[in-house]
């Protein structure tokens, strides 16, 4: 029953946005069918799979139809976070009802929760850029708010897994974002410090793309933080091994 990790699948198979990852050169080249290869050679239907963000390029939930029954078609359990890019994301309810129409059935969701494994209790938020300068994303989103909210959001989410915890403390937290909560020079503090407030030691974050060399892990002190977007490593999903 083992856990791996995979990001930014950015999956376009169904009437959302057509917008296949090839254009963006060679690594990207037949990604879809790759993933499915080594998903397939390495995951086993006991095993569980955490995504966290930039799953689907569709816009609203009835249009993520073909790419989550993709995920759901695959081996071992799914859990699922959200990226920057998940618009197609909506309401836990929504998703209960729409899975139930759909009958897809391996796919669970981290927000605003944790939840428990056999060896490991994961925990997670989006996360945020780490500083106003390096925001990307068109509209000027406010920068204080949004931190504000996703900081919310992953302490919810640790106060849970630390609520486990005390009735599994053996087992190990283990918190995934979609924004990196360190990348170079740039940290996000207030995350950091939250994080390592409940005892964490390894974090796992896509988001980053074309990193041709990254130092695994990036070292914050005690905090490991490993990149496990999808290109990033080769399309073949990330084992998160027991310490």
């Amino acid at each position: 029953m083992a856990v791996y990790c995979i990001a930014d699948l950015h999956l376009s198979l169904g009437t959302g946005a057509k917008k296949s990852m090839e254009v963006f050169g060679k690594r990207w080249e037949n990604y879809e069918e790759r993933l499915k290869k080594n998903w397939t050679s390495l995951v086993s239907p006991d095993d569980t799979v955490i995504i966290p963000g930039d799953i689907s390029w569709a816009t609203v939930l009835e249009e993520s139809a073909a790419d989550l029954h993709f995920i759901d078609s695959l081996p071992g359990r799914k859990i699922l976070g959200k990226g920057n890019h998940d618009f197609w994301w909506s309401t836990m309810k929504k998703h209960r009802e729409f899975f139930e129409k759909e009958k897809i059935t391996t796919i669970d969701f981290l927000f605003n929760n944790a939840i428990e494994l056999d060896d490991f209790i994961v925990a997670g938020s989006r996360g945020w850029f780490s500083d106003e300068d390096n925001v990307t994303l068109p509209n000027d989103p406010d920068f204080e708010k949004i931190n504000a909210r996703e900081l919310s959001r992953m302490k919810l989410s640790l106060d849970c897994a630390a609520a486990i915890k005390r009735n599994s403390p053996e087992k190990e937290i283990v918190v995934f974002t979609h924004f990196p909560v360190v990348w170079g020079d740039e940290e996000n503090k207030p995350f950091t410090e939250l994080i390592r407030a409940y005892g964490v030691k390894r974090v796992y974050f896509g988001h980053i793309h074309g990193a041709a060399a990254v130092e695994d892990p990036i070292r914050i002190g005690d905090l490991e933080c490993r990149l496990i977007a999808a290109d990033a490593i080769g399309f073949l999903p990330k084992y998160v091994p027991k310490l």
